[in-house]
């Protein structure tokens, strides 16, 4: 399973710098983090969590700690924490992630024995005071960053560790090549490393550490979750009206998708445009732009409805699920303009809902794949009205495309839920 264990090498220099400068940092944590929640980017309630003082007592019995910093990561974490309870009854799952908004979403997502809390700030005393109170047997981190103090201090503390559906962009690799001791010490301490995809697993060969395998844990999730009575109310109201809707958008995006969206509007269809941003906290200001542009709108968080209008703002957590089944076809955001890279495509196609997506998709390399079995294609935005159109016309070609697509994920998903065994193999307690 991996590579065997050894005892923890001295430190590279670089990471002995790397720890300094955040022990030096640790005095401004408190501040730091005060100061976010008066943003309202921190649960004020818990940032005691983020500094080491965790909120829950530990059970007793073995202890599987998964983490994963962001939502996305967060809710590919869920049926996977699932998977371990089957597979090992008697241990405690945890949960750590460190966003507020990751906390949010799983609060529903995670089975009810589960325990979330927020992982430690990356400075030696935060870790240590998590590592010392929830004392995990094995870590499981599902991550595009690698923090080296968390990292090493649960190796140092007896934990086996994985990390599993590993993504490193580019910009990581070359951050990490520049101290390639550091890099060999981190990665060195799992265990068990199992790369998102081929260009992650060579960046982790070059950086001195041979994946054991190629994972991507999006592949496994359970569809979103959607409300049936929603559903069922929504269609009604809407009548055979075709929908588009535009999924994760980000600032710039919602422009072009409007420009597009008025080349083909007809009056005897009356299509209804879905924007869903990426953050609704956009969603105010989203409405006013919509607005500024000579359309009707509505706002979910509004308890408004789309019936009567030409664009509905969806600008609420959870229900990407109920929007995806609702659609005729959807454009997933995060692609129309560079520097964001796409987002999940597995989501609509899990649902059977047609979709397309631009050309900036590098973070997602199973848009290639999808493209090549005729499940999805990423297109210009000049080319979006050829799409739109066959919204308009019912074109066939559409459902054919989200069988294809729904086709090739359910494969891909079967492969990968038996990672839960793998896991609980490791765990030896």
């Amino acid at each position: 399973m991996g590579q065997p264990r050894h005892l923890t090498p001295a430190m590279p220099f670089s990471l002995q710098l790397y720890r300094l400068a955040t022990s030096a940092a640790e005095p401004l944590a408190a501040r730091w983090l005060a100061a976010r929640a008066r943003l309202g980017k921190e649960d004020v309630a818990r940032l005691g969590e983020k500094l080491g003082r965790p909120g829950q007592s530990r059970p007793d019995g073995p202890l599987i700690w998964m983490h994963g910093a962001s939502v996305g990561e967060g809710l590919s974490m869920a049926p996977l924490a699932a998977g371990l309870m089957v597979q090992r009854p008697d241990a405690t799952v945890l949960v750590t992630t460190g966003t507020r908004a990751s906390a949010e979403m799983l609060r529903s997502r995670l089975p009810a024995a589960v325990i979330h809390q927020f992982a430690p700030l990356d400075t030696p005393a935060g870790v240590s005071g998590f590592l010392r109170h929830w004392r995990p047997d094995l870590g499981v981190f599902v991550e595009s960053e690698l923090w080296p103090n968390l990292v090493l201090g649960a190796r140092t503390s007896g934990a086996r560790l994985a990390l599993i559906s590993a993504r490193m962009s580019n910009a990581s690799f070359h951050n990490w090549r520049r101290v390639p001791g550091g890099a060999r010490a981190v990665l060195r301490a799992f265990d068990l490393l199992l790369a998102r995809d081929e260009a992650s697993a060579t960046h982790f060969r070059v950086l001195g550490r041979e994946p054991d395998g190629v994972l991507d844990l999006k592949s496994g999730a359970p569809p979103l979750a959607v409300d049936a009575a929603e559903l069922a109310t929504l269609r009604r109201h809407l009548g055979a009206r075709p929908i588009l809707l535009a999924a994760s958008t980000h600032p710039g995006e919602e422009s072009l998708i409007l420009n597009r969206f008025a080349t083909f509007l007809r009056r005897d269809s009356r299509p209804l445009l879905i924007l869903a941003p990426r953050h609704p906290a956009r969603g105010p200001a989203l409405e006013a732009f919509v607005r500024s542009e000579g359309w009707t709108v509505a706002r979910r968080s509004k308890n408004q409805g789309p019936e009567n209008v030409e664009v509905f703002i969806a600008d609420t957590l959870g229900e990407m699920g109920l929007w995806y089944q609702l659609s005729t076809l959807a454009l997933v955001g995060g692609s129309l303009v560079s520097g964001v890279g796409g987002h999940n495509p597995l989501e609509p196609a899990r649902l059977g809902c047609p979709f397309i997506a631009g050309a900036h998709v590098e973070n997602w390399p199973v848009y290639s794949a999808l493209e090549a079995v005729g499940g999805t294609r990423c297109v210009a935005v000049s080319a979006l009205d050829r799409y739109f159109r066959q919204t308009l016309m019912g074109d066939p070609a559409l459902a054919t495309m989200s069988q294809r697509a729904q086709a090739f994920v359910a494969a891909r998903d079967h492969d990968t839920q038996s990672v839960a065994g793998r896991l609980a193999a490791m765990l030896v307690r």
